[in-house]
């Protein structure tokens, strides 16, 4: 049985696993973790799961990866999503699963290449379903593109869902987990053995398993147990455009300019939009995010290049249909999370350093919990943090990052 509480004062409780955060990794988890018989105790500062990071997310989730570490995990987090209901054991669960796909475009012909090579890498991979689509096909099956846009890459598997829905759908499907809503961690004690307690404003928590998922404020709970994570802090906004008008396709993929690092989709209601700033400066963790007031329309103006419907409803809008909000990305040195004990720190073990928390949420809570349990050699996980120390790493050419 789990509960989701707002804990009052206490003065020692004991779990096998603290995990730190509870957005959709965290989350996820603390699930796999409960799965494997362990008492778990997870501690979230706000109000609710899924409530910061999870929350200003676009909800998406794909399987076009170009390396093998993230597609592996990205694959199996989709045959999740697919089953989630199986997944866990709750028959009256709807993350409101909608596949219509991740399309890649280009009007750049020194694109296309890169295209190709994609495709050629996906297939590497085992990653079913992806094709290249050029020409008259794009635009037939593609009507609402611009005449200029030239090749795309596809695969009908990829979409979007309810971070909210899939989230506590973990937290309801957790056998043995206490969720503490409104608990901040302030700091994280280690003995000779390494962990032994997580220390919160309501209390110390004795353990020996601590779980860092703290998505933006990874590197905050790190220092706590003596880690300094080379991870960066990226804002990252979208902009909701309310709109009911007629030229908007609302049985469009996931559409993505990889020209000018724009994309959209359709929403309830209307559209998200929004456009990947390259040159974005690092910042540091918040809870509120600072918006810009020119972000919407510079979006419109990005998805309209190959989506002119967008010019359209641009026309009709008036402030009220717009509304911008921001969460943050982490990045670490090779753009991939970080899963997997600390070897530095008995007991400390990591699942964050995400721009892709979402889609890769089911597989990495597994993979934390197949670790902790041996049923995966820590040395055979690509993603663990020693990487780093090794040199073992190197950036990938994912779309989108």
């Amino acid at each position: 049985m789990s509960r989701i509480t707002i804990p009052q004062t206490f003065n020692t409780k004991t779990a096998d696993a603290v995990v730190i955060g509870g957005g959709i990794v965290g989350t996820a988890t603390a699930f796999w973790l409960s799965k494997t018989g362990m008492k778990v105790i997870l501690v979230e500062k706000r109000d609710g799961l899924s409530s910061l990071t999870t929350a200003a997310s676009a909800e998406c989730f794909r399987t076009q990866f170009t390396e093998k570490s993230m597609a592996d995990i990205a694959l199996a987090s989709v045959e999740m999503f697919e089953n989630f209901r199986d997944v866990v054991e709750l028959t009256d669960i709807d993350i409101h699963l909608c596949q219509k796909g991740y399309l890649f475009v280009t009007d750049d012909q020194a694109q296309v290449r890169d295209l190709e090579k994609a495709i050629q890498t996906y297939q590497t991979l085992g990653i079913p379903g992806s094709e290249l689509i050029k020409g008259k096909d794009l635009h037939d099956r593609f009507a609402f593109l611009a005449p200029d846009a030239l090749a795309a890459t596809f695969n009908n598997r990829d979409g979007w869902l309810s971070t909210h829905e899939t989230t506590y759908g973990f937290a309801k499907g957790a056998k043995n987990v206490d969720f503490f809503m409104r608990t901040m961690v302030t700091g994280i004690q280690k003995d000779n053995q390494g962990i032994c307690a997580v220390e919160t404003d309501k209390g110390m928590i004795s353990t020996r398993l601590v779980v860092n998922c703290a998505g933006p404020y990874a590197g905050t709970i790190g220092k706590m147990a003596g880690l300094d994570m080379p991870l960066k802090t990226v804002r990252r906004q979208k902009a909701f455009i309310r709109t009911s008008h007629p030229q908007v396709p609302v049985d469009a993929p996931f559409t993505v300019d990889l020209t000018n690092h724009s994309y959209w989709r359709p929403e309830a209601g209307g559209v998200l939009c929004a456009w990947v700033d390259p040159d974005e400066p690092e910042s540091q963790p918040a809870d509120e995010l600072p918006t810009d007031w020119d972000f919407a329309a510079e979006s419109i103006y990005r998805a309209s290049r190959l989506n002119p419907f967008f010019e359209t409803i641009a026309a009709d809008l008036k402030a009220d249909d717009v509304d911008v909000s921001a969460g943050m990305y982490v990045y670490t040195p090779d753009d991939k999370p970080v899963i997997g004990p600390c070897e530095e720190i008995k007991g400390f073990h990591l699942n964050c350093g995400y721009w892709c928390g979402v889609m890769m949420s089911p597989a990495a809570g597994k993979r934390v919990a197949d670790i902790v349990t041996g049923k995966m050699n820590n040395k055979e996980n690509p993603l663990r943090y020693s990487r780093f120390k090794e040199g073992d790493f190197e950036k990938g050419d994912t779309f989108l990052k």
